[in-house]
């Protein structure tokens, strides 16, 4: 997939990888693209070919020795045309601006879109092993790489190639030597300027890596800034982060230092384009092979040669650079997600709330198996607590359910549907799910509430927050169910958090209702009120509750213990303390209700 690498490890997407997630986004403006190009293109050639023709043809018209009449009327002919010309040459230009305006920023828009809906296609654990901060700045470079590589393309590349072809094709119908210099010199002048970038293109991926690394590492230390209080651990993160800053002065010093290099060769390959250029004119002209008009020109175009290449050189090293930050989303695009949806999806029936896990095989790391053959049934309606020491398995089933995760053999199935069938969107539509750590959206109290229901009215927010006995502090608020919460929802207790999850979890009205540790982050009074809630919440609703807090499953219909990912009691609360096994061990070793 790559084609320059660097000590085995930095690898380059090739550019026709990288313009084909382009490219369907830039054909969707197609005719804005191209009208673009050949105005541009049209006006490159008056600005840099035409219109010097008609400065020598004055110059001409001047240093001969024409009648005054004849000189005026005839200057004043070519003066006009010029005018017209110059005119014609901003009229091009200027209508190519709106039409790049148009299609770039539409463009750009797309990419932004697209890369959020490829990006969240990726497993929950995908996220879980990447940092925030590290990918919405892979994401930032991949748009903004294509506003570069778009500019480059177009001012550069296409009008530098118009301008090149057209003052050579003039050289040679003026000069056919000097025009067959020129276009040796420019030949060898590109691909010593490819030579050079192929050089520098490791540097370039290494600032773009380095780039997501610092990025990554301050949005670590930024959103766990209470650690870094607590544990009055600021010198250290500041070495480690000087660290990481120290590794990308190094990849900018190196990039840079390769850039002073290139440019200077370029100045030396430009400096002898302009002194041998002016040479053969000047021989040309004693020798009286040319006229002056032709000296003027041959210099206009050196300036316009000149000035061309010049920005050619360095935009080919720009544009690499864009590819380089273009690459890491890309290779990121190129991977296919871990849990992905099947071909032909089913329709989703799901209605009453049936779980059923049958002969179920799962493991994290090969050989060593969290369930094996694992069979469980859940009945519509039914309410059953998962209970187990840490590593039973209670969190490893709420995430096969929800295919956060994919099971590695039998099948899982909701009301008969094999939940491997359905589109992740369906299956979870159907599922509540209260985790132990809420988060919340840096947005108001209201819009947390209602992100299960996007049709939800104001009245139906307010009852469930009654209900989870969150209304009692939004209240208390100036702003009410406006106020914002803060990034992950900092502004509120945790408490408040696990209420604002549980009114969410309410107006969902999902069949299916998974509660968490759903009121660890509870006081005991705010407990007391949660449960007679949660009652309320659980009618008419298959509900799974993992704990560790034994007093909030004693009125389960069916208590299920977990040990090593097998089922070795299941019954009612008051039967499982009489059996005397391994829920009656847990339950006399609890302290203040938890599990020692």
């Amino acid at each position: 997939m790559s084609i320059w690498g660097w000590s085995g490890k930095i690898l380059f997407m090739p550019f026709k990888i990288i313009l084909s997630y382009y490219w369907p986004h830039i054909i969707k403006y197609k005719k804005s693209f191209f009208l673009s190009l050949v105005l541009y293109g049209s006006g490159v050639v008056i600005a840099g070919s035409v219109t010097p023709l008609y400065y020598k043809k004055i110059i001409d018209v001047i240093s001969l020795g024409n009648t005054a009449q004849n000189k005026e009327s005839l200057l004043m002919s070519l003066f006009v045309r010029l005018v017209l010309f110059l005119l014609a040459y901003n009229l091009f230009f200027r209508i190519a601006d709106f039409f790049t305006v148009f299609c770039q920023t539409r463009i750009t828009r797309d990419l932004k879109n697209y890369s959020f809906d490829k990006i969240t296609e990726h497993s929950y654990s995908f996220f879980a092993n990447n940092f925030a901060g590290s990918i919405v700045a892979k994401i930032k470079r991949f748009t903004g790489s294509f506003a570069t590589i778009h500019e480059i393309a177009m001012f550069n590349f296409w009008t530098v190639g118009v301008k090149l072809i057209s003052i050579i094709s003039v050289l040679f119908w003026t000069m056919p030597v000097l025009g067959l210099v020129f276009s040796i010199w420019c030949v060898a002048y590109i691909l010593m300027t490819m030579f050079f970038v192929k050089k520098k293109v490791k540097y370039n991926f290494a600032k773009a890596e380095a780039d997501s690394q610092i990025t990554a590492r301050f949005s670590d230390i930024i959103s766990n800034i209470l650690n870094v209080k607590l544990f009055t651990s600021k010198n250290k993160e500041y070495e480690s982060f000087r660290d990481v800053s120290e590794k990308e002065r190094i990849t900018w010093e190196r990039s840079w230092k390769l850039s002073n290099v290139i440019f200077a060769s370029q100045g030396l390959f430009l400096m002898a384009l302009e002194t041998t250029g002016m040479y053969f004119a000047i021989k040309l002209w004693l020798n009286g092979s040319i006229s002056a008009g032709v000296v003027v020109l041959v210099q206009i175009y050196l300036g316009g040669i000149f000035a061309s290449i010049w920005d050619l050189g360095r935009a080919i090293a720009r544009f690499y650079d864009a590819l380089a930050n273009a690459s890491e989303m890309v290779e990121i695009f190129e991977k296919t997600p871990d849990i992905i949806d099947v071909p032909s999806p089913e329709t989703c029936a799901i209605k009453n709330g049936e779980i059923v896990f049958e002969n179920m095989s799962f493991s994290y790391v090969e050989n060593n198996p969290v369930f094996e053959e694992f069979n469980l049934k859940i009945s519509a309606g039914e309410k059953i607590g998962l209970v187990g020491r840490s590593g039973s398995g209670k969190s490893t089933i709420t995430k096969l359910l929800l295919r956060f995760i994919d099971i590695k053999g039998g099948v899982i199935k909701i009301d008969g549907q094999k939940i491997s069938n359905l589109k992740q969107f369906d299956l979870r539509k159907n599922i509540s799910y209260i985790p132990q750590d809420t988060i919340l959206f840096h947005r108001t109290l209201k819009e947390n509430i209602a992100y299960g229901n996007d049709q939800a009215t104001d009245e139906e927010i307010i009852e469930v927050s009654k209900k989870a006995h969150a209304h009692e502090f939004i209240s208390s608020f100036p702003c009410g169910y406006d106020t914002l919460v803060g990034e992950r929802g900092v502004k509120l207790s945790g408490g408040e958090r696990q209420r604002v999850a549980i009114a969410r979890a309410m107006l969902k009205k999902a069949p299916i209702l998974i509660l968490d540790e759903a009121t660890s982050s509870l006081d005991t009074i705010s407990e007391k009120y949660i449960q007679d809630s949660f009652e309320q919440l659980m009618k008419g609703r298959t509900t799974i509750v993992i704990a560790h807090r034994l007093s909030t499953v004693q009125k389960m219909d069916r208590i299920v213990v977990l040990e090593k990912g097998k089922i070795v009691e299941e019954g009612e609360h008051k039967d499982l303390l009489e059996k005397g096994g391994v829920y009656s061990d847990l339950w006399n070793h609890q302290t203040n209700g938890f599990l020692e």
